[in-house]
């Protein structure tokens, strides 16, 4: 079952398919509910929910084939979520619960990072590592950060898992975090994480000629698919210090989509890529 998050944002995308394949504007949308078409794009935008009543004008507003309606009527049921965010969980910061949410769902991430180990590769000894030295520690209850790191990690190893893409600078590698045992138990994971069937593992060498700054981005890509007839929804996250941004403009999505391409593109293989993590472990070992 999806996540409340990613239930409203996918009725808002279908809603928004199903007016447009009409051939009707917000506008006209407010006036079949005899609301303000404030209502109706914070519907779209998945900012807001529906009451079944509505919903069912406006389906029918739109000429919707009945078949149809039922995967929006089953998006927009009110479950409730409270609770969701409590124990260790409550570590997450209130912008990044977002992301946690979409990644629960997503059928495909994809993630650049130019100087740590992306946080859902992460071993026990390095999230603690990490906690101890950060400026951005997400709750002095380090214990609760690691419980939390690891539940999201474990969508990677559910029934029907994600399939994960990573494009690893070589800092990532070298950037020491902890102790050099924390490191050989951090690379020794790495390479078991990718020879998983849903795991790609990347590495971009220092002496490759890759796009000028191009790890000087760190982003994540999530395709979350849709049971409907709207297309799956595509984010990009984009996260600073204290805060994220969430693009889905389809400039946005395309022009990451292209980075993305040709970082990809200037990494290693997969396989070579295992070997340079091997390499490295050795270096931690001396």
């Amino acid at each position: 079952m999806a996540t409340p998050t990613v239930r409203r944002l996918q009725l808002g995308n279908e809603m928004r398919h199903v007016r447009i394949k009409a051939g009707r504007e917000q506008a006209e949308a407010a006036d079949a509910l005899d609301a303000g078409i404030g209502k109706i794009s914070r519907l779209e935008l998945g900012q807001g929910g529906i009451s079944k009543g509505d919903l069912k004008l406006l389906l029918e507003f739109y000429e919707v084939d009945p078949d149809e309606m039922q995967w929006m009527f089953e998006l927009a049921k009110t479950r409730s979520s409270r609770g969701r965010w409590g124990e260790y969980r409550a570590v997450f910061p209130e912008w990044f619960r977002m992301y946690v949410d979409l990644e629960t769902d997503a059928e495909e991430i994809r993630q650049v990072q130019g100087e740590i180990i992306p946080g859902i590769l992460q071993t026990e000894g390095y999230i603690r590592a990490m906690d101890t030295a950060s400026a951005r520690r997400e709750s002095e209850d380090i214990d609760s950060n690691v419980a939390a790191r690891q539940e999201r990690q474990a969508i990677l190893t559910r029934d029907q898992p994600p399939s994960l893409a990573c494009v690893l600078s070589e800092s990532c590698l070298r950037r020491k975090v902890g102790t050099a045992e924390v490191m050989r138990d951090q690379i020794d994971h790495l390479a078991e994480m990718g020879l998983q069937r849903n795991v790609s593992l990347q590495v971009l060498p220092f002496d490759v000629d890759a796009p000028p700054g191009g790890t000087s981005y760190d982003f994540t890509m999530l395709r979350i698919p849709s049971n409907g007839i709207a297309a799956p929804l595509e984010f990009v996250y984009v996260e600073c210090l204290d805060d994220a941004r969430y693009l889905d403009a389809k400039d946005a999505v395309l022009t990451y989509a292209r980075l993305w391409d040709r970082l990809q593109a200037a990494s290693l293989s997969p396989k070579e890529s295992l070997k340079v993590l091997r390499s490295v472990r050795n270096e931690y070992s001396e």
